[in-house]
């Protein structure tokens, strides 16, 4: 018996991390933006600054558009806070998307709770922080993590904690390169992950083009995140690995076109064919 090949809509997760800058107004054009194109969540990231930030760097100058300002002020000028989250949790409702944030610290998940999100995320940067993750296991909802910045041992570890604590978990195949080159993707971690740890697994893309996330879906990968910005020339390190909306709309228009194309695996010859078969079989 032959395969009959189907694809499922994944679950679409944006992206918006700090690509707003700071803004809240263009926190919610992104938003916007996704919502436009259908997208099941849009995601930002928490982050305690005085935990994350190592002091060696806090005062180095660095140039941004606010002009030369120490790097600790600089996060601070993108940093939200609670006015912005209950603003960005009001303004999701209103539109009827969901939304939710990576936590960098046990903090910023204490923090995040407020506002009853429906899921977690793991950042790849988080994976080894084994207290950390035993924190975010410990709520048990879904939790994305993604496996970016990580070994194999490292992601057993992880795995490990949240089928302890019965957590349930999608593994996110990620490479933390922004952006990332293509032939360095390695897409087929998909199925590698699938059939090591038994579990669902998505796809975390940074790359500047669409084709290779659509890859990943066809590979199997259940959760397809990508940045999104609202130009990919702003300022800011992860605007280049973004997708903006003409590549949203790329994206979203073949995930929602491929799966008719497969068809049902049945032979037919159709009226068009056929019509066009007298034209071309000269010996009939």
């Amino acid at each position: 018996m032959y395969k009959i090949y189907k694809l499922k809509k994944p679950i679409l997760i944006a992206e918006i991390g700090i690509n707003h800058n700071g803004s809240i107004k263009d926190a919610k054009k992104l938003i916007d933006l996704a919502k436009k194109y259908n997208f099941d969540f849009v995601k930002f990231q928490k982050r305690d600054l005085k935990i994350v930030i190592p002091e060696n760097i806090r005062e180095i100058k660095k140039e941004t558009p606010w002009g030369i300002i120490t790097y600790m002020d600089y996060k601070k000028k993108i940093e939200f806070g609670d006015k912005e989250f209950s603003e960005i949790d009001k303004y999701c409702r209103k539109i009827k998307i969901n939304w939710f944030a990576s936590a960098w610290d046990v903090n910023s998940l204490s923090f995040l709770k407020k506002y009853g999100t429906k899921v977690n995320k793991i950042a790849s940067a988080m994976v080894t922080n084994k207290e950390f993750l035993i924190q975010v296991a410990k709520e048990k909802k879904k939790t994305f993590i993604s496996t970016g910045m990580a070994s194999l041992n490292d992601i057993d570890n992880a795995v490990k904690i949240f089928k302890k604590h019965k957590c349930p978990f999608v593994l996110l195949h990620c490479v933390s390169s922004y952006p990332c080159p293509e032939d360095e993707l390695n897409l087929n971690l998909i199925s590698f992950y699938k059939a090591r740890y038994k579990c669902d697994v998505g796809y975390s893309g940074h790359e500047n083009s669409v084709s290779p996330t659509i890859l990943a879906w066809t590979l199997g990968a259940s959760v397809i995140e990508r940045h999104i910005t609202l130009d990919r020339a702003k300022w800011g390190t992860d605007q280049a690995a973004s997708l903006s909306e003409d590549g949203i709309k790329a994206l979203t228009y073949q995930i929602n076109k491929l799966p008719s194309a497969l068809g049902n695996g049945k032979k037919k010859f159709s009226k068009k064919e056929k019509k066009l078969s007298k034209k071309f079989r000269y010996w009939n």
